[in-house]
């Protein structure tokens, strides 16, 4: 009878234990709070709680390459706090992030708390909404090791790279440097288009143009010349051009064939996240760095006005264009209820890599129905504009394509063959939602023309071009080449250009990445001893043979080790052949003010800086400033241009440090019109300047 009342106790105190809910981030878990109620706890492990030590390379090479995992230091209190929840649950469920790294942080904290490896504790979910947490809640599963160890190969295999190579770059050229498996890869792209770029020689050709009319109509179109008996033909000169017009003088322009059809624009497929990064840096101008960001916002839930804190959007790290059933129910309803259905599209897209990348839907709106103007007063300027994107471009996947009706005119006078064409938007389909705001956009149709018709000549031109260079590449560009070219993945695309660009190797230069001197020094010497680390091909084979890792159950250590091989004989030729690369210092005109000496300017791990030329005899040093030509208001001093210790360009008063006048923008020799504080440059789409004045709301585009 004790006994009996004994287990009764226990079970009724196990009954009013609570559920522990593990996710990454704080902001995740408020949201998943909310949705679950009173019998579950949810708390965050703030990101990962066990990695490799920074000191040292961690890793056992004469054991099968054994990662050493350490617990993160500064982690203490998170894992004593987790360990304490977990103690008192009635069961723990790990919820971080579905994919590669989201199941490794699930695993190294089921081994800080001790849980068993075959116990069903493992949840996923590709959206934060209560029906997809319900969801995952009520089917549990085992953590998969497949998954576990796909990212600990990437990881052993990229701490082998950046720590065996980077020591030699450090001894070889300078302190601070690094290289990287994916990183080395991306910076050989960059610096191969500029080779591109620096070789090019531009050729000179004219484009000829004729504004033709029919008989009595005023209004004109352009003709383009494109054809010489029969032959496509461009002038390659002024004088041949010349010839061409006075050749043209002589006959009549006689249209030799009309074709009129319907062309069809489709809607593209919705976000994976590397077509995300491309379009919201073309459309918003946003770094990558800021859109994962914002995204990251999105995903993890906002506070909407009379809804609570909702999950905006699914998983944003995906290469899949599929979306589920009830996405599709949910777009179908909304075209319906909002559109007719002559917009209701049936559009099918695939994905351009393998299957092991289809394990999350694209990224698309958790709720259709919250319209991203219903809810712009509960979301930031960038989630409102990154939000927006997403929204219309998911909508607009599941809608009819455009129609226009299209016409193409060739015109004939002699032996030369010019092309007139028009086009009229018939139905806007996709287009309603997601404008495209292309040119071709806007109706441009040809007058009624028949063929045999002769037309009139109401003026010609000739213009001078010269053949372009290809474009340095941008964000956008870069990010898309290297999803092209199967390097890295779509987390590992914002880390590669901040790495890029902290190490100075490339710099931003009007929204293009420009390589620098260090950049190619860094990889002409990796491309002549690290042949297969700067190999784009390789880096792609080698990202196959990671993803067998988890889509087969191939042996990753193996993997490892073939690597390793070819790695630790480059490094010892590499070691012994390479002589100590010097990078000059810049020379200036100024003197130092301590003995005398010419400064120069040297490369630091934030930039440039100047020093003097007398080190080590004279240690001095100072920031480079650039004259902003504008007077502090505080005390008439220059302001100049500064960087900070993490290499963020601020303007700051000449005085300082009496005077300690700064400013995050460029200010402009303009005053405010509200309240009389200096303007300084915004530039965004909407305003040229704003007041520096921080209560003052102040925006402008004036001159």
């Amino acid at each position: 009878m004790a006994q009996a009342a004994k287990t009764k106790t226990a079970t009724k105190r196990s009954a009013t234990k609570r559920n522990l809910v593990i996710v990454e981030s704080p902001s995740k878990a408020k949201t998943i709070g909310k949705f679950l109620g009173s019998r579950y706890k949810v708390v965050a492990s703030v990101g990962h709680v066990r990695d490799l030590p920074k000191s040292k390379l961690g890793i056992d090479k004469d054991n099968d390459f054994e990662p050493l995992y350490i617990n993160i230091r500064g982690k203490g209190d998170v894992i004593k706090d987790l360990k304490k929840e977990a103690k008192n649950a009635a069961k723990v469920f790990l919820a971080t992030d579905p994919d590669r790294e989201g199941e490794a942080i699930s695993w190294h904290i089921a081994y800080i708390l001790g849980l068993p490896e075959d116990e069903e504790n493992r949840i996923e979910f590709n959206e934060i909404t209560k029906e997809a947490i319900k969801k995952a809640i009520a089917v549990p599963r085992k953590i998969d090791m497949k998954l576990v160890d796909a990212q600990q190969a990437r990881r052993v295999l990229d701490r082998l790279v950046g720590y065996e190579i980077s020591p030699l770059l450090w001894r070889k050229i300078r302190r601070g440097l690094s290289a990287g498996r994916v990183q080395s890869a991306a910076l050989k792209i960059i610096i191969d288009r500029e080779r591109e770029i620096l070789a090019f020689v531009p050729e000179e050709f004219w484009n000829i143009t004729a504004y033709l009319n029919k008989e009595g109509d005023k209004k004109t179109f352009p003709a383009k010349l494109l054809e010489k008996n029969g032959e496509k033909y461009t002038a390659k000169n002024g004088d041949e051009a010349k010839a061409v017009l006075d050749a043209l003088e002589k006959g009549e322009y006689k249209v030799s064939r009309v074709e009129k059809k319907e062309r069809v624009r489709k809607p593209s497929a919705p976000f994976t996240t590397s077509s995300l990064q491309q379009d919201a840096s073309v459309r918003l101008g946003f770094q990558t760095r800021r859109t994962m960001s914002v995204a990251q916002q999105l995903y993890e839930g906002i506070d909407i006005k009379g809804r609570g804190t909702v999950g905006l959007i699914s998983y944003i790290r995906t290469d899949s264009v599929r979306i589920s059933a009830e996405a599709e129910a949910m777009a179908k309803d909304y075209i319906l209820a909002n559109y007719t259905e002559s917009y209701l599209g049936n559009n099918v897209y695939s994905n351009k890599k393998k299957e092991i990348q289809d394990a999350h839907e694209a990224i698309r709106p958790s709720y259709v129905e919250l319209a991203p103007d219903e809810i712009k007063d509960s979301l930031t300027p960038d989630q409102y504009k990154l939000y927006s994107l997403i929204w219309s471009r998911f909508l607009a996947s599941r809608m009819k394509p455009a129609v226009f009706d299209a016409v193409s005119a060739d015109v004939v006078n002699g032996e030369y063959l010019f092309r007139a064409t028009g086009s009229k938007l018939k139905f806007d389909g996709f287009l309603r939602v997601y404008n495209t705001k292309l040119a071709e956009d806007d109706d441009k149709m040809l007058p009624d023309i028949i063929e045999g018709e002769t037309l009139m000549l109401d003026d010609i031109a000739s213009e001078q071009s010269f053949t372009q260079p290809p474009p340095r590449f941008t964000e956008a560009s870069l990010v898309k080449e290297l999803e092209e070219k199967d390097i890295g993945r779509p987390s590992t695309y914002v880390p590669i250009i901040s790495t890029l660009t902290d190490r100075r190797y490339v710099t931003r230069e009007k929204k293009t990445l420009k390589p620098m001197e260090l950049g190619f020094t860094v990889t002409e010497l990796i491309e002549n001893y690290f042949k297969e680390i700067a190999d784009a091909g390789f880096t792609s084979r080698m990202e196959d043979r990671l993803d067998d890792i988890e889509a087969n159950g191939i042996e990753w250590h193996r993997i490892i080790s073939d690597f390793y091989k070819t790695l630790a004989a480059e490094l010892e030729v590499a070691d012994r052949e390479i002589e100590k690369i010097e990078i000059e210092d810049e020379p200036t005109d100024e003197v130092c003010e301590l003995c005398g000496k010419p400064m120069v300017i040297k490369h630091g791990r934030f930039g440039k800086f100047m020093a003097c030329s007398g080190y080590p005899d004279c240690k001095n040093t100072k920031p480079i400033v650039v004259s902003t030509g504008v007077a502090c208001p505080l005390c008439g001093k220059d302001i100049v241009g500064r960087k900070s210790r993490k290499g963020k360009t601020f303007y700051g008063c000449s005085g300082y440090p009496d005077c300690k006048q700064v400013y995050w923008y460029k200010p402009v020799n303009r005053k405010c019109p509200t309240c009389g504080a200096l303007l300084v440059e915004r530039n965004t789409k909407e305003h040229k300047y704003a007041c520096s004045n921080p209560e003052c709301k102040y925006r402008g585009n004036d001159d």
